[in-house]
């Protein structure tokens, strides 16, 4: 199988296009494709917990800690104690971060507006369905149990010589 024809390689190709996409719209606002993408997912009016950001986007904890400090030392946002669970952090947009995400927002909508113009409905539907069946396939683990099938008799080997 050539690599143009897995799933992973077309997807990846995909991502790394759109994250350069967005990082060159942004460049100018000083907004990453990251950074964006971390705006977008704070409640604009109530805050978002800082435990929920990094599962909502795939990230590590650990990026995402140092993102936050980042935007807080650009004045995008701020954190509070939690007023329902003083155990937990809350994170919020400043009138700036508002602004950044809203920059962020438009790019989201017009990138999805081009490639609705391109796109049918019916085969965004299929892309979609598509999408949640890989993800389901990830996050199944079963490939990583057949592989562990498949390998075993070549890791007892390497472990033998």
């Amino acid at each position: 199988m050539k690599k143009e024809q897995t799933v992973d390689y077309n997807l990846k190709v995909a991502w790394h296009g759109i994250m350069r996409m967005y990082n060159q719209y942004g460049q100018d606002f000083d907004i990453t494709a990251s950074t964006g993408f971390v705006l977008l997912n704070i409640d604009g009016e109530e805050g978002t917990p800082a435990t929920k950001i990094a599962p909502a986007l795939g990230m590590e904890a650990r990026s995402l800690t140092r993102m936050l400090k980042s935007l807080e030392e650009k004045k995008w946002i701020y954190r509070e104690p939690d007023s329902k669970d003083g155990r937990s952090i809350r994170i919020f947009l400043t009138e700036l971060g508002k602004e950044k995400r809203e920059l962020s927002r438009y790019a989201v909508k017009e990138f999805n507006n081009q490639v609705s113009s391109r796109v049918t409905s019916d085969d965004l539907k299929i892309f979609f369905k598509v999408l949640k069946e890989v993800s389901a396939t990830i996050n199944s683990n079963i490939v990583f149990e057949k592989l562990e099938e498949l390998l075993a008799p070549h890791i007892t080997k390497l472990n033998h010589n």
